[in-house]
C-alpha cells in the first residue's frame, strides 16, 4: 500500500481529483489518499483580530458573551469543511481509488505531519490557490512542511473551474 496525504486549502474539483490520481497511474501498489481540510477556529480568529487591532482590552472581555455565537459559527465552519472533504473523497473514490478524509483544527503543517506519521505517508501533496507572498518568503505550507517531512512534498495549485471557463 503507498499512502499519500493531501493537504488542500479547498474542496478538490474533478479535475484536481483526476490530476492527483494521474500522477499515480503507474503505480505497481495500491494507493490510499488521506485527505486533510485545515478548519478555521472562529474564536481563536476573532480573538487574534482584535489582538492584532490593539483593542484586546476594549473588546476582549465582550468576546465571553459571544462565545455562544461563536459556538454556532464553528459548528457551521466544521460542518462545511466535513462536507468539502467528503465531497474530495467521493471524488477520488470515483476514480476508483481508496481515499479517507479528515479535518483539523491544528495548524495545518502540525496536522499534515501529524497524519503522515499515523498512516506512514510516503508521499505528500498540498493543493492551494496561489500565495505569491507567502511562496517568495517560503512561508507556505509546502516550503514548511519539506522542512518538517522527510517524504516527497508536491505542490499544485488548485484547478479554477470558474476560471477555465472563460
Amino acid at each position: 500500500m503507498y499512502d499519500v496525504v493531501l493537504l488542500v486549502e479547498q474542496e478538490l474539483s474533478q479535475e484536481d481529483a483526476r490530476r492527483v490520481v494521474e500522477l499515480h497511474q503507474d503505480m505497481p501498489e495500491p494507493v490510499t489518499y488521506h485527505v486533510l481540510v485545515p478548519c478555521h477556529n472562529a474564536e481563536a480568529g476573532v480573538e487574534a483580530s482584535i489582538s492584532a487591532l490593539g483593542t484586546a482590552d476594549l473588546y476582549g472581555t465582550g468576546l465571553i458573551d459571544q462565545r455562544e455565537e461563536l459556538a454556532e459559527a464553528q459548528k457551521a465552519i466544521d460542518s462545511e469543511a466535513r462536507d468539502c472533504t467528503g465531497r474530495s473523497v467521493q471524488r477520488l473514490r470515483d476514480l476508483g481509488h481508496d481515499a479517507v478524509g479528515g479535518i483539523s483544527h491544528d495548524r495545518p503543517i502540525d496536522a499534515l505531519t501529524a497524519t503522515v506519521d499515523k498512516v506512514n505517508g510516503q508521499e505528500v501533496i498540498i493543493l492551494t490557490r496561489p500565495h505569491i507572498v507567502a511562496e517568495f518568503f517560503h512561508l507556505d505550507w509546502t516550503n514548511t512542511a519539506r522542512r518538517h517531512l522527510g517524504v516527497p512534498v508536491l505542490h499544485l495549485l488548485e484547478h479554477d473551474p470558474e476560471k477555465a471557463k472563460k
